[in-house]
């Protein structure tokens, strides 16, 4: 229970950014934020200790957030994340390049750049390879940039 205090107290902020781009504004990533954190406490008896704990509550406020925005069935986090800007008018042209991404990209540079996890962290959140990740921020910065520098905007 301790430990997931501590990673509310330290990450929030970080959970919070990353969540909002998912949920639309940052009123309701607090909510998910907070049903996050109650149903990791509620069920911290299934963590195995596998991985990280952080990474467990990532899955779990990823698959809240993601299941607020539809009624169907929760699909893996790699085919149903459609994060968005909470405030897409701050860069318009930053968050039209990435809305155009590929899912996959776009919940990573999320993950990375909103709510500051490590590439390890990603991955084991996106059950995917440290590496795929570097390649998959790679090919997403690159993407951007090249959308940027059609519009005649700068990166």
């Amino acid at each position: 229970m301790r430990e997931i205090e501590a990673v509310y107290r330290s990450r929030y902020l970080g959970f919070r950014n990353a969540l909002a781009t998912v949920t639309g504004s940052q009123e309701s990533a607090r909510d998910v934020v907070q049903d996050a954190f109650v149903e990791a406490l509620r069920r911290r008896q299934s963590f195995r200790g596998e991985g990280a704990l952080e990474a467990w509550i990532w899955r779990i406020a990823l698959r809240l957030a993601f299941a607020r925005g539809n009624a169907r069935e929760v699909l893996p986090l790699t085919e149903v994340a459609e994060p968005e800007f909470p405030e897409p008018g701050r860069n318009a042209a930053l968050a039209e390049a990435v809305r155009r991404l590929p899912p996959r990209r776009r919940l990573v540079v999320f993950l990375r750049y909103f709510g500051d996890l490590s590439y390890g962290e990603i991955a084991e959140v996106c059950g995917m390879r440290e590496g795929t990740v570097a390649a998959t921020l790679a090919q997403a910065r690159n993407e951007l940039l090249h959308r940027l520098e059609q519009r005649g905007e700068s990166a």
